[in-house]
């Protein structure tokens, strides 16, 4: 990738359609692993993979399968770190408004109109929905011209008639979608990733965005709603939940390996950000895999 990231995505439908479909089946490059936003509705499906999910304010980590709706505009990372054997990442694209302004305002189309209402604040579907919308949307790849668009309807309609979903970006967003602002996001967000094993300062993370640190913290907080600290704490968690899903380790070697000194802090913050104790969560996760 260059070195400029670009804030805004310019999706762009093969030619005579107007919606978008893509799909990764093996190891690629992820061309959207930076904050980045578009006009364009997304609908994402992974039926066998790892990553994390970052959507607006929202940051957690998934391990196995994720099917997630976001709205226009609303800013977000790429997703998946790793597909595994067998793993297929479905993309679907399409602005709000590629059926005609004024299809949706007909009566049939009032919950899929409160469907993208919710998708404003992206929004995340359970086990129920995730097996029988996936196989659709893996299968538009297989339809083109007027049938994708009536399957994409079918998905739509399913997904507004779902009850298993939660709101992902539930106390909003605050992030002005200004390029130069997206693009110091990105910068951050990436050296966050990078080095959240490690004591990040304020004056490093200023220096890198070319601010004073009362600068930074301002810009920071306005941003994303959060304080820096917040943030590297929340990607120090997640990679928790992430080792405690993966392995053995001890619950100890994970505070410190994520970046945490202290031990009653890294529970306390734990508990704070999943709801519950790293031992209750390891022991849940154990349940759901057998």
């Amino acid at each position: 990738m260059n070195n400029k990231k670009p804030s805004f995505e310019k999706i762009s439908p093969s030619f005579g359609s107007s919606l978008s479909v893509k799909q990764h089946s093996k190891e690629v490059i992820n061309n959207f692993a930076y904050w980045h936003f578009h006009p364009e509705v997304e609908l994402v499906y992974v039926n066998q993979g790892q990553g994390k999910r970052h959507i607006g304010n929202h940051l957690s980590y998934f391990n196995n399968s994720m099917l997630i709706l976001i709205g226009a505009n609303l800013p977000h990372h790429g997703f998946v770190d790793r597909l595994t054997t067998n793993g297929k990442e479905t993309i679907v694209q399409f602005k709000l408004d590629f059926l005609g302004n004024t299809f949706y305002n007909i009566p049939e189309m009032s919950n899929i109109n409160a469907l993208f209402e919710r998708a404003k604040k992206g929004i995340i579907f359970k086990p129920e929905t995730k097996k029988l919308v996936g196989p659709k949307i893996e299968g538009l790849l297989e339809h083109q011209g007027m049938s994708r668009v009536i399957k994409l309807l079918e998905i739509l309609n399913d997904l507004s008639l779902a009850n298993d979903y939660s709101l992902l970006n539930v106390d909003g967003f605050a992030f002005e979608t200004e390029p130069q602002d997206s693009e110091k996001i990105d910068i951050i967000f990436k050296h966050v990733n990078n080095n959240f094993k490690r004591h990040i300062s304020l004056d490093e993370i200023a220096n890198k965005v070319s601010m004073t640190i009362p600068a930074f913290c301002r810009y920071f907080k306005k941003a994303t709603g959060k304080t820096f600290t917040k943030l590297v704490n929340e990607y120090r968690v997640v990679h928790a939940t992430k080792l405690l899903q993966e392995n053995q380790t001890s619950i100890t070697d994970i505070c410190f390996e994520c970046g945490f000194n202290n031990f009653s802090h890294f529970n306390r913050l734990f508990k704070e950000f999943t709801g519950k104790s790293a031992s209750k969560y390891r022991s849940e996760m154990k349940r759901m895999i057998h």
